[in-house]
């Protein structure tokens, strides 16, 4: 069955361009059309969200309808950038998922807390991370229904 479904943009916070690399190879398997954008921190992350500094061109596109987040990130935590996304009345039903490396129960807690839609610890090998970011692509894009597309945030 051929899929109906507008294009998506997958946005990634993290600071190893390697990891966004990696991903973005990973997520070229999906079954739907998408783009894959990266921002290296959570400030940058919340710049791009609300169309601010390096990103205010961006005013006119849809806002991403999955994001992949890091926790620990230089200038704005993902803890910080997933608190503003979820509090955020234009941005809170934007599945977050945290793609990260800790495995620290007290992390995994607080970004439920937070409002995360799913935690899952980056894999240690090349080919079992780009194992994982395929099947969470496949999951978010492919299985589940999204929210109707976010209107671009306000300025």
């Amino acid at each position: 069955m051929a899929n109906l479904r507008k294009p998506i943009i997958i946005l990634m916070a993290d600071d190893d361009s390697e990891d966004c690399m990696l991903a973005q190879e990973a997520l070229a398997h999906i079954n739907m059309e998408h783009e894959v954008h990266t921002v290296p921190d959570g400030a940058a992350l919340m710049d791009y969200l609300h169309r601010r500094g390096l990103y205010e061109t961006f005013k006119d596109r849809p806002l991403p309808g999955l994001i992949l987040l890091d926790l620990n990130m230089p200038r704005m935590s993902g803890f910080d950038a997933l608190q503003k996304i979820k509090s955020d009345p234009l941005l809170r039903r934007i599945p977050t998922v945290i793609l990260t490396s800790s495995e620290m129960e007290k992390d995994i807690q607080h970004s439920y807390d937070l409002g995360a839609n799913s935690f899952v610890t980056k894999s240690v090998t090349f080919n079992s991370l780009v194992d994982v970011v395929e099947e969470i692509g496949k999951y978010w894009l492919e299985v589940v229904q999204l929210p109707p597309e976010t209107p671009p945030s306000r300025s």
